[in-house]
């Protein structure tokens, strides 16, 4: 996804409401060991993209952020923030991306087969008890996500997260025995 960014200031508040009604939305940008840069994106094309995102798959989608001199800049969300009335975007924290450099993603875990499940049939219920994995890799090998086939699950049977196939260069940071699916009774 391709981001128009501006150089903004950051010193008053009347600043930031006035960028809004200009239709951007403020952001920060991190970088490795520098200061949080700040700027503003689109607001349309913004939420116009975010209409369009499947569920969950925010944190692992990579934006180009092209600045007013023609630069790109690769880059992750790292928080989003919503007014609470309307629930518009008010705020967003890019994380640079660099293409040697490592990154710590959440990957969503969507279940697949569910309408075939054993269990289910049964008269089971899938209950996904984790619903996102977070991984450190380099930004060419983040996973849009991770899925997990519960076809042949029966009654009380678990998935864990050793069963989510990491693929080479993925390396998960959390504890691989954690249950992520299990088929419950009513």
């Amino acid at each position: 996804m391709e981001l128009k960014m501006v150089r903004r200031l950051a010193d008053k508040k009347s600043q930031t409401k006035n960028l809004r009604l200009d239709g951007f939305i403020p952001a920060i940008i991190y970088s490795e060991g520098k200061a949080g840069e700040a700027i503003a994106v689109e607001a349309a094309a913004f939420t116009n993209f975010l209409s369009k995102l499947q569920r969950g798959r925010l944190p692992t989608t990579k934006f180009t952020l092209v600045g007013e001199d023609g630069v790109q800049r690769q880059a992750i969300i790292k928080d989003i923030q919503y007014n609470i009335v309307n629930y518009n975007v008010i705020h967003l924290d890019f994380q640079e991306v660099h293409k040697d450099g490592p990154i710590n993603v959440k990957v969503p875990i969507e279940c697949i087969g569910v309408n075939d499940c054993v269990g289910v049939k049964q008269g089971g219920v899938l209950r996904q008890v984790i619903r996102s994995v977070k991984v450190r890799c380099l930004p060419k090998d983040i996973p849009q996500v991770f899925e997990l086939d519960v076809t042949n699950l029966e009654m009380r049977q678990t998935k864990r997260l050793r069963d989510l196939g990491v693929g080479a260069g993925v390396k998960p940071l959390a504890d691989l025995n954690e249950v992520a699916v299990v088929i419950a009774k009513r």
